[in-house]
């Protein structure tokens, strides 16, 4: 009887260690997730601003679907950022070597392709992502219409590329030099062949910002 009493009891204190652990943990979550929460807040509303190229595109063929793109969306399924895509009023519907070469002249003329659409109340926003290709060593042109026309300073800003070698290139230099009075983070890149399957390393990238 007695051996039979202590297994029982035995069984009752591994029954209750095995709560108090699992309540433990599941405490431990909901911290770290009210933390998350609470960062968030504090950092604002939030908005991904971004140019994308679908057509041709090297490395990974005729895509539907540009690659920053696909990360705009990562970033606002996981922050619920909105979104605003920078379209230009040009065709770049051309083969990839073509497209080069016009990227190559835009960016040594200087130019600033007219867009389509208008962002609306950019002030209700706090902390804004800017993400593009590379181009020709930087964002393609067009973006640097957008940063000629809406003025992002005091906020904080954090640019994304994507990419096939070139890195974050001169790309967050150049958001720096467009909004000098803004908070602009270090920039973030992925390669373009590796955003279908590179969802986890931008969320490794944007829990490492506290989000």
């Amino acid at each position: 009887m007695m051996s039979a009493m202590k297994k029982f009891q035995s069984f009752i204190a591994v029954v209750v260690a095995m709560l108090s652990m699992s309540c433990t943990a599941h405490a431990n979550q909901s911290s770290a997730n009210q933390q998350n929460e609470n960062n968030m807040e504090k950092q604002g509303k939030f908005l991904v601003v971004f140019f994308s190229h679908a057509g041709e595109n090297y490395s990974v063929g005729n895509i539907e679907v540009g690659n920053t793109k696909i990360v705009a969306d990562y970033i606002s399924e996981m922050t619920g950022a909105d979104q605003f895509e920078i379209v230009a009023d040009k065709d770049y519907d051309m083969p990839y070597m073509q497209l080069i070469e016009v990227a190559k002249q835009e960016a040594n003329n200087g130019e600033l392709p007219a867009m389509v659409g208008k962002l609306e109340n950019v002030d209700q926003y706090d902390t804004v992502f800017i993400g593009g290709p590379v181009w020709w060593g930087t964002y393609p042109q067009v973006m640097f219409t957008f940063f000629r026309d809406y003025d992002l300073n005091g906020k904080t800003i954090i640019p994304f590329t994507t990419h096939e070698g070139s890195g974050l290139a001169s790309c967050v230099d150049d958001v720096r030099k467009a909004y000098p009075d803004a908070d602009v983070k270090p920039g973030f890149a992925i390669y373009g062949h590796e955003v279908r399957s590179g969802r986890n390393k931008v969320e490794e990238w944007l829990k490492g910002l506290g989000m």
